[in-house]
């Protein structure tokens, strides 16, 4: 063309790639990331990259939403711990995603839009999800195995050198959702029968598709179903919806499985124990493993304070999201202990007594309150740090590493709430003072759930003790199996509280 330059000149030729193309005495090319071959492909561009990395972003947003959201009235002990867990990754992984979207692209970036209306359905759907059955089998075997389909996608799309942040990213969040899916397939083998996959089939189509009208979770097609639905299906354009035809309300109260046998139970007080001079440090060890399996009761209530907790910064709902899994963590550490142990622990009687009365009884806020109020109480000497003292003192090595875990997740939590809690007041010490009070304001209901028939107040301990010595191959010490302080008119942390 005339008035061009003749390298200007478009080609549709492409050049020739240099043959056998080495590097220096055959040193691993490229820093390890590939090949200069697989470097050399295009791969997708900054706005594909984008658009598909907010699409990754929503999903893991929603399902944090949603295992969350059915952490309290989820009965199953495993299930409620395992979602707290799958939560806290999501929300590290939708952490991860802000940041990488956020060195592509200038503000403002849209991470609170919603990519596609379909998508939206598809998440509201599971949601509304109304039994175990159905939640475990729309996140598990639908949800997050199309979000792994994704992001492998990506990944092999995607130009390994120049978008090398992002896949560094999505290499790690694809290796945890197969840890994840993994177990979601064992999960539904073990629990959901051939009966109710062939009842809830009609809804897991809906799902399906759902993720067709959405193009696929990523935008881009990419689908793991065996069977996708055709375009022009039964719901195509318009977007079906079954459960979530009525919006989702959360539901606070706490259930348990049948193992816990006496949920309301305020039969030993820990505390009294543990802080009692006279008792040795091998059986306070052993009281300290009741403590830490009953800290199941603050994933319980910790949800209900971020699914009740709306239009905060991101960072308030992914450090939430650790704490609530380091507590169902330590619940975790108290079983393993106990097995350790030789004791079963289901004979001691694990109440839900604080979360139940909690989330029934305070405003999110006053929960929050109790929460710090508490993890402050543990900070001093006579905290953290000496339940880390006892437990080296017991001679248990297992002991000394659940508390020193333990001491130091309550130390972060503490950091959590100064950033997250405590701004809310003109003070610390009115911070400190409103969680008191609404601790106080849960009064002692010791009276009223033996007479409504609720519980016994079985004292549980001697049970427990004894079985701990029968395992350990010595006589139970007659002062230590007589203990029989119970929580009537008492907080856990040994303050009195107002009569009923």
């Amino acid at each position: 063309m005339e008035g061009r330059f003749p390298f200007e000149e478009v080609s549709s030729v492409m050049p020739t790639p240099l043959k056998d193309y080495r590097s220096y005495r055959g040193l691993p090319q490229l820093a390890g990331l590939c090949t200069v071959a697989e470097a050399a492909r295009p791969g997708l561009s900054v706005e594909e990259c984008v658009r598909r990395l907010k699409r990754f972003h929503y999903c893991f947003k929603r399902l944090h939403q949603i295992l969350t959201a059915r952490i309290t009235a989820e009965p199953i002990y495993e299930l409620k711990t395992a979602f707290a867990h799958h939560a806290y990754l999501c929300a590290e992984h939708a952490t991860a995603l802000r940041t990488r979207i956020a060195e592509m692209r200038e503000p403002p970036l849209g991470l609170e839009d919603v990519p596609h209306p379909a998508l939206e359905v598809f998440f509201d759907e599971i949601l509304c999800a109304p039994t175990t059955d159905e939640l475990i089998a729309s996140v598990y075997d639908h949800a997050i195995q199309e979000l792994y389909g994704g992001l492998e996608q990506y990944l092999g799309e995607t130009n390994p050198l120049s978008d090398a942040p992002s896949r560094r990213v999505l290499r790690f969040a694809w290796q945890e959702l197969g840890d994840v899916m993994n177990w979601g397939y064992s999960v539904t083998s073990a629990l959901v029968s051939e009966e109710n996959w062939r009842d809830m089939l009609p809804w897991l189509e809906v799902l399906a598709q759902l993720t067709m009208d959405a193009n696929g979770v990523d935008g881009a097609g990419t689908t793991s179903l065996t069977d996708p639905p055709v375009a022009d299906a039964p719901g195509s354009p318009a977007l079906p919806r079954r459960y979530s035809k009525t919006p989702y309300r959360y539901d606070p109260i706490p259930l348990r499985d049948e193992r816990f046998s006496d949920p309301w139970n305020q039969g030993v007080n820990a505390e009294a124990f543990l802080y009692d001079e006279t008792k040795p440090a091998r059986a306070k060890a052993l009281m300290m493993l009741y403590k830490r399996l009953r800290e199941i009761d603050v994933p319980e209530m910790m949800a209900s304070i971020i699914t009740q907790t709306p239009g905060k910064p991101w960072g308030y709902y992914r450090d939430m999201s650790r704490q609530l899994w380091d507590e169902a963590r330590h619940a975790m550490m108290g079983e393993v202990g106990f097995a350790a142990l030789g004791v079963d622990w289901t004979q001691a009687k694990i109440t839900f007594n604080w979360s139940y009365r909690l989330n029934t009884e305070c405003t999110p806020m006053e929960r929050h309150g109790v929460l710090y109020f508490i993890e402050q109480g543990l900070m001093p000497k006579t905290g953290k740090r000496y339940e880390f003292e006892v437990a080296q003192e017991s001679g248990l090595p297992l002991m000394a590493t659940i508390q020193d875990f333990d001491w130091a997740d309550e130390v972060l939590h503490s950091q959590i709430g100064r950033q997250w809690y405590v701004p809310e007041f003109p003070s610390l010490s009115a911070a400190m003072e409103f969680g008191d009070q609404a601790w106080s304001k849960v009064l002692s209901n010791w009276s009223t759930v033996k007479e409504k028939g609720l519980t016994q107040h079985e004292n549980w301990w001697p049970t427990i003790y004894s079985q701990a010595c029968a395992a350990d191959g010595v006589e139970p010490d007659p002062a230590v199996l007589a203990f029989s302080e119970t929580y009537e008119g008492k907080r856990a942390d040994l303050q009195r509280v107002a009569a009923e």
